[in-house]
């Protein structure tokens, strides 16, 4: 073989190493870039209504809490009651001694008796000075004379019976009766005691029902009122106790304060609750869970979001596989979940899981997670959590 044909076997022998080295080459680059491309699980945007449950601290009042206090001086003669009993309206509780009120009151009956005589004996002689100026014997002046004596008589009498109704009124508060049913509270003092007029006898509650005081931002006021005009199911709240434990009737909100609170900036609002066995009491402190309805409400899991300067964000996948970072505005976080106020649309897919593995712009193999009950099996063994967020 001569040295021509040896140069070009050479020739075709390296022609052939060239692209087989070339075709691997490619082959491991695209093999490398389709390993670049990770999968990350992705869920769609959806829209639906949702019962939305906020929590507030909870002042509990009775429906009529009056204190009882002396209207006279005197010794407290008897107690009649048991501090935390029940009575009934109009009950005698307790009793002042009343010697002196009785005497004033006697008194004072015997002065408006003396005045109606001495008015009878005017009146007499009224008609006898009549008779006598009819017959000339009298000039009428006489008669004008009598007349007016008759008429401070007439006046006396009015005020004895002024004085007999103030003594009666006086002795009446010897007697400190219940002003409606009701629980007493505690008995501050004892038989024999000298009591002032204002003195603190004790305080009836009336806990049949009760009133329960709760403060709303203005944003959630908002909130109420929007959706109180579409259902009045949002009227209807719960109440938990102090002890964790849920109250067995649901309240129902009666009104609110005029305005706002100009140093907290919210309001007040007042529900009545039912309480047949008189578990709560004045001055108990709980929960209110206040429902609000939302329409079309779209709902992410707080997985897919991270903030950055106080501010919210989620990576959304475009149409090219490509990442975009979003911020949007949250109008409610709730256990792991956001409602979202705007920034966000229905049908958009988002990265749920391994966003911190993400950098904007970067093409990533989405795995569509088919709805988020799906994405958090959690969600449907908590079933608190699935009551806030869909609707039965």
């Amino acid at each position: 073989m001569n040295r021509e044909n040896l140069s070009k076997i050479s020739a075709v022998f390296f022609l052939l190493l060239g692209g087989i080295f070339f075709s691997c080459n490619q082959e491991n680059q695209s093999n490398e870039n389709s390993a670049k491309i990770k999968e990350f699980p992705v869920i769609k945007v959806v829209a639906k209504d949702t019962i939305l449950h906020r929590d507030y601290v909870a002042d509990i009042r009775a429906i009529q809490n009056v204190e009882l206090r002396a209207r006279v001086e005197g010794f407290l003669e008897k107690v009649y009651v048991d501090e935390g009993k029940e009575v009934k309206k109009g009950q005698l509780l307790f009793k002042t001694n009343d010697q002196e009120y009785k005497a004033d009151l006697a008194k004072a009956r015997a002065n408006l008796e003396s005045a109606k005589a001495e008015a009878k004996v005017m009146e007499f002689e009224v008609e006898r000075l009549k008779i006598m100026v009819d017959n000339n014997v009298i000039s009428e002046s006489e008669l004008n004379l009598t007349r007016a004596k008759y008429d401070a008589v007439m006046a006396k009498i009015e005020e004895a019976k002024s004085a007999e109704a103030n003594a009666a009124v006086q002795l009446s508060y010897t007697e400190i009766r219940a002003p409606f049913d009701g629980t007493t509270d505690r008995i501050p003092l004892r038989t024999g005691s000298l009591i002032d007029p204002g003195s603190l006898l004790t305080t009836v509650s009336d806990v049949s029902s009760v009133h329960v005081y709760f403060n709303v931002s203005e944003r959630e006021y908002l909130e109420y009122i929007k959706s109180k005009d579409e259902t009045a199911e949002n009227n209807v709240v719960d109440l938990v106790l102090a002890d964790g434990s849920p109250y067995p009737f649901k309240g129902m909100i009666e009104t609110m304060e005029g305005e706002f609170n100009a140093n907290t900036g919210s309001i007040a609002f007042r529900a009545k609750f039912p309480n047949p066995n008189k578990i709560l009491k004045h001055g108990s402190t709980g929960k209110i869970i206040l429902t609000n309805r939302i329409r079309n409400a779209i709902i992410i899991p707080q997985k897919a979001v991270f903030e950055i300067q106080d501010r919210s964000f989620v990576y959304v996948v475009g149409e090219d596989n490509q990442v975009e970072m979003r911020s949007f505005v949250p109008r409610a976080r709730f256990s792991h979940y956001y409602i979202v106020d705007s920034g966000l649309e229905a049908g958009e897919s988002l990265v749920f899981e391994g966003i911190q593995n993400i950098k904007n712009g970067m093409t990533i193999q989405p795995k569509v997670v088919a709805s988020e009950d799906e994405a958090d099996p959690g969600l449907e063994q908590d079933d608190a959590v699935a009551e806030a967020v869909q609707i039965p």
